[in-house]
């Protein structure tokens, strides 16, 4: 954040509050260019957050806000807005998030992702169409695009033969079919481990401003392949298959099968993943951020698992193998 920008928001807050001292400490930073930071004053703290308008639009975020609020989760309150300058002010949902809270105690991971599903299923009860954008066939095809463009292309500096290119072509096409014919819902799209806080009650859910109307499996995708925790596969199971049980008993629309929603449910995570490593290599090439390369294996991982399972994914996981090879041999980029 600028020294300017920073003036700006301390100003803007001295007439929300005038007359009152204050402390601005940095609160968080996303891998967007919205930074957090929160203000505490007379035993009250409050976040407020910085999107600057050349390069964010906070209303989409205040809209999320809105409706999320309405299936009764727990999202932080908008307290003011000043959309000319890009700075809302939000209720303050602590500082603890799952991913902490879990890698410091693992046995809470049952109750944690109880409460998670819960809350999950009460933002889908309420989806309608015409809310959110929709997760369409277009919108998920550009995410799979950064995979041949920022992972293969930027990141490993490889450039596919006609055959690689046709076959890669040919498995988005199958990936694509699945995720469409999925049940839509709305989505949250980042619904993992590191947007979900410690909150009473929990969880405390941020991150929401991308939304969109789009397959059920997606978030769940999210939360239990998550690229910042790892997972056992028989634990990842149990936890999908408890969300299944309940979503049917709420009214929700799943497939009547568990092993066709499951189906589903990896399939989606294969396009989430693949999404995620170009937007991991995007992050390091384009915006000079390299913390989130530690968690491209981890993302690998659950990509190859999956496409193992699946005759359809073969030609997927050849590709996986070969780009493998090239990086071994050429020592560009990062060893899986």
């Amino acid at each position: 954040m600028t020294t300017e920008r920073l003036q700006l928001l301390e100003d803007w807050i001295k007439t929300i509050f005038p007359g009152k001292s204050f402390d601005l400490s940095p609160a968080s930073a996303d891998a967007s260019f919205r930074r957090y930071f929160r203000i505490t004053m007379e035993e009250q703290s409050i976040i407020a957050m910085d999107a600057p308008p050349q390069l964010e639009n906070c209303v989409p975020f205040l809209h999320a806000a809105e409706v999320f609020s309405s299936a009764n989760v727990h999202v932080p309150a908008i307290l003011a807005k000043n959309l000319i300058q890009g700075f809302l002010l939000l209720s303050d949902l602590g500082s603890t998030t799952y991913l902490q809270t879990l890698a410091a105690n693992p046995a809470t991971a049952d109750k944690l992702y109880g409460d998670a599903i819960d809350a999950l299923i009460r933002i889908q009860l309420i989806s309608q169409t015409d809310v959110f954008p929709e997760y369409d066939a277009a919108l998920l095809g550009r995410e799979l695009d950064l995979f041949p463009e920022w992972y293969i292309a930027r990141h490993l500096q490889v450039t596919l033969d006609q055959k690689q290119h046709d076959n890669l072509t040919a498995v988005f096409s199958c990936i694509l079919e699945n995720n469409l014919a999925q049940l839509k819902v709305f989505v949250h799209r980042d619904y993992h481990s590191r947007n979900l806080m410690m909150t009473i009650p929990n969880p405390g859910i941020i991150d929401f401003q991308d939304a969109v109307y789009g397959p059920i499996t997606y978030d769940l995708v999210s939360l239990f392949k998550d690229a910042y925790i790892h997972w056992e596969e028989e634990r990842i199971l149990d936890w999908v298959i408890r969300y299944w049980e309940k979503a049917r008993k709420a009214g929700l629309l799943v497939t009547t099968d568990f092993s066709d929603f499951y189906r589903d449910f990896e399939w989606m995570g294969v396009q989430r993943h693949l999404k995620v490593l170009g937007i991991f290599a995007r992050l390091y090439h384009r915006d000079h951020k390299d913390a989130y390369l530690k968690n491209m294996p981890l993302v690998m991982t659950y990509l190859r698992k999956a496409c193992e399972r699946y005759r359809e994914l073969q030609p997927l996981l050849t590709l996986l193998d070969q780009l493998e090879g090239n990086q071994s041999a050429t020592r560009i980029g990062y060893t899986f």
